[in-house]
């Protein structure tokens, strides 16, 4: 009985200290959009470039070896009555492993845990910690207790009176690419 006493006097003390200055007990919130902060990211449009590249590399050598796929069944279709039973089977079995190799180029190209998954990550990793630092940077020196990213879907609805960050961590983000200077600059 005593212990219910206590713990009811606890929790009126704990009401007691959130409702008795609510400013103080009110965190400070605001939101940033990754998504745009990516698009006016000077790094983030080189990487995406770079990465856009990469993919086309990859691109053209698919459509050569779906080119050469096709090519060679035409070649067996416009043949086929000339050939003896065994070339026949000969090129058949070339074309299907020509298929095969096909479908595993796309897989390990594209496909889930592909090359362009890890590559895309490999280049934009640099990139989130980038942003997170910025966020953190800019969070500590305005004194923002939570920063929610609205390009995460996660956030339903942001009052018009929550602060927007993603202009100042964009600021502060092409701040320090405008003084990273590349290598070999002698301006």
């Amino acid at each position: 009985m005593k212990a219910s006493y206590m713990w009811i006097g606890g929790l009126l003390m704990l009401l007691f200290v959130l409702y008795a200055n609510p400013v103080a007990a009110q965190p400070k919130v605001g939101h940033v959009n990754t998504q745009k902060i990516l698009e006016g990211f000077k790094e983030a449009q080189d990487a995406r470039k770079q990465f856009d590249e990469i993919n086309k590399g990859w691109e053209e050598e698919f459509n050569n070896m779906r080119r050469e796929y096709a090519q060679k069944r035409d070649e067996l279709e416009s043949q086929a009555l000339l050939l003896s039973e065994e070339k026949k089977r000969e090129k058949l079995l070339e074309l299907q492993n020509l298929e095969l190799r096909i479908q595993q180029y796309a897989q390990e190209k594209w496909g889930q845990n592909g090359e362009g998954e890890k590559k895309q990550a490999e280049i934009m990793q640099p990139l989130s910690d980038k942003i997170v630092s910025a966020v953190k940077k800019i969070s500590e020196q305005d004194k923002f207790d939570y920063v929610f990213d609205n390009a995460a879907n996660i956030i339903l609805y942001v009052s018009p009176n929550q602060v927007d960050l993603t202009a100042k961590v964009l600021e502060e983000l092409n701040k320090t690419v405008a003084t990273t200077k590349p290598a070999g600059a002698t301006k």
